[in-house]
């Protein structure tokens, strides 16, 4: 199994994107449809960490899933959002790309050109 991997939502044009720049150079991730197949409490926690972010940096805030599960509510745990993420998957910003220990946001899709 790959060490680089790429959750990835098909229908973005970001992801797309992405993944196209990483198979242009060479590289063959692990696609992970992350909408199907969401990252799990510890594979989140785990991301965030690597990236330096809370939760709500990681969030998309203009999906319906944001707004109708109260995610704004600033009484929510780190724990509670990490957790509403993985219930809600549609609310991850994507493209996620991991490469070992490394994980790059791609956006824009070159950002993930530091970690390859």
């Amino acid at each position: 199994m790959s060490s680089l991997k790429i959750y990835h939502n098909p229908r973005c044009s970001k992801s797309r994107k992405t993944l196209e720049l990483l198979l242009q150079h060479d590289k063959r991730p692990e696609v992970i449809k992350y909408l199907e197949a969401p990252p799990t409490v510890q594979e989140l926690t785990y991301i965030l960490d690597k990236l330096g972010m809370q939760p709500r940096e990681l969030m998309r805030k203009n999906e319906s899933e944001y707004k109708d599960n109260n995610m704004d509510n600033e009484k929510h745990t780190t724990s509670e959002l990490i957790q509403l993420m993985v219930a809600f998957p549609k609310v991850i910003e994507r493209p996620i790309v991991l490469n070992g220990d490394k994980v790059a946001i791609g956006r824009p899709p070159e950002s993930v050109l530091d970690i390859i």
